[in-house]
Order: structure tokens, then sequence, then C-alpha cells
């Protein structure tokens, strides 16, 4: 569907500095229906109702025609609703703001800025009045790559140095594997390449890599985190279960072929943040590969093979 109205709240999100994730019909089609702008209505036409993201959802099946199934009203309330808060164009509950959290009685409405704002659309006045509505509310891209910066993972590396990860929990891994497991079970190995959410590669000694008979372009699905542990020369290659899954019979075929050519040994590790999780995966992971739990740190798991933790040789 492509309604001129459809188009133009999708512009005006866009204006709004909403991110990406938000630049979509579902959020365009719920910014109509809080404005209550039916297809044959303007923006000059927008009142403020009080309404739930059920009554949303029908609204929009009964204007705009398009169904969305039952179960997508968390997606509604989390992936565009939330958001919309955030940048202070939704007031949540203003009937009743006692109301508990998550009732099934919550009701959002407009605030009285934003019905001014999206009448001036398609008006002479649209652009100064956007332009002073967001030097007040300031736009949510802006104020959500702030918060991010606020909450980056620092991570310290042996030599001192700091990388600062995306926020998450699997950043939060990749720093226990680095400050945690690697002192314990390969004291004084060096880094050779951490990932990260938000930058694929947050750190990367190429340098090293190559010296080692390791030359990966950028299309090479490196693990999450890669060690050198000089003093037995091997490279540990650490999969964080947060991102691709554990080191399963496939993973760890991939790795062998992108390291094939490495003059260190190849130890092949699972990181998971807690042992509850780890059980979900067990019948998945690959045979002699390790297994170390962020909340048990001082332990690792071995799987199968003649030594504890150690790099095996191909077979010929």
């Amino acid at each position: 569907m492509n309604h001129p109205n459809l188009v133009a709240a999708t512009e005006i999100l866009l204006a709004l500095g909403l991110p990406k994730a938000q630049i979509n019909a579902r959020s365009a089609l719920t910014l109509l229906a809080l404005a209550n702008v039916g297809p044959a209505n303007l923006f000059a036409d927008v009142s403020c109702p009080l309404i739930g993201i059920t009554p949303i959802m029908a609204w929009v099946l009964e204007n705009y025609d398009v169904r969305y199934a039952p179960n997508t009203r968390e997606t509604f309330r989390r992936q565009t609703m939330h958001q919309f808060m955030a940048a202070g164009l939704v007031l949540y509950n203003p009937d009743l703001p006692s109301r508990p959290v998550n009732s099934p009685a919550a009701v959002y409405q407009l605030a009285p800025e934003t019905v001014d704002l999206l009448k001036s659309y398609g008006t002479p006045t649209w652009s100064s009045r956007l332009g002073a509505f967001l030097s007040v509310k300031g736009t949510l891209a802006d104020r959500y790559a702030r918060d991010r910066n606020l909450l980056r993972v620092p991570v310290v590396l042996e030599s001192g140095q700091t990388l600062e990860l995306s926020p998450g929990g699997h950043s939060e891994l990749i720093r226990d594997v680095i400050e945690e497991f690697a002192p314990r079970f390969a004291p004084g190995s060096r880094l050779v390449y951490a990932g990260d959410t938000g930058d694929k590669m947050a750190f990367f000694d190429r340098v090293l890599l190559n010296v080692l008979g390791v030359q990966v372009d950028n299309h090479g699905k490196m693990p999450d985190v890669v060690l050198y542990y000089e003093s037995r020369n091997w490279l540990l290659l650490v999969e964080s279960v947060t991102s691709h899954g554990p080191m399963d019979a496939k993973r760890h075929q991939e790795l062998t072929a992108l390291f094939q050519s490495s003059s260190a040994g190849l130890v092949y590790v699972t990181a998971f943040p807690k042992r509850s999780i780890m059980a979900k995966y067990l019948a998945d992971i690959a045979w002699e590969t390790e297994v170390w739990v962020a909340d048990s740190p001082s332990h690792l798991i071995h799987f199968n093979g003649q030594r504890f933790l150690g790099p095996y040789a191909a077979e010929t």
C-alpha cells in the first residue's frame, strides 16, 4: 500500500529523527492512528484520541486495510510506541498516570506539541514549527546515539589499552573472555581480534595474524575473539554463544578452513554467559572443543579428546 497519508507519515518520522528501525509501515500507520488521520483526512484534521495498542491495530485494519496478527501487539509496544514516547511524541496513560505498567487498559495520546506540529504538515509553517519542536525535544536518533555511547562496554587489554564495545550482553561476554578467560587459561596471551556488534572489527592485529601465516580478507567470518598464546604457540578461537551460537561441527569446520595456514596450533572455545544457557546447546557443541562459562570463570569444560586444553593435529 502506498497511500499518500502513509507516505506523509513516513516522511514525518524521518524529519523527527526516528531511528531506521522505526521508519516502516507499522510505525507510520501507528502515527496515523494516534492522529486519527484516515484515508479521507488531511493532517489539518489531526485529533488526539486516547487509544491502546489493540484499538490501534483495529483502526489500521478498518481505515487502511492492513491486518496485523494479534501476537504482534508486543512489537507495536516495544518497537514503535516506546520510541514514540522517548521522542516526546506521545503521552502514556495521560488520563490515569497511576495505571500499572503494561496494564491491558493502557492508553496513549499524542502530546499537545505533536498535535500542533502535525497540523502544520504541508503548510508554509511546517519547517519553522519542526525546527522549534526539535530544538526542544531533540531527535530520538541523536538521543539514542548519546545513550549508547554512555552505555558502551569498556574492555581493558593486558597492554593497558581500553576498547569500548557496543552496549549489550554480547559485548559483556566478549569483555569477560578477554579479562577473565584469557588471564586464567592463556596467561600472557595477545589479543589478535575482537568483534563488536556495532563495529565488526573492534580490534584486529592483522600484522600478527599474518606473521602466524593467516591472511583473512574482510569477508572471512572470524570468531568473536582470537587470542595468541605465544608461550605455547596456540591460537585460541573463541565463539560467543550470544552471536552465532556455539562451536558446533559446522562452525568448527569453517574455522579450520579459515585458519588452515596457521603456524600456531588451533584451540576452539565456546563462551557462555551462564550454565543455564549452556544447557540449551549441549547437543550442538563439537567434540574436541572447550567450553568456558563466565559465571564460573575458573573452570573449563573439555569435550572429549586426549588433553584438557590444546590443539589437535589434523588427521592425515
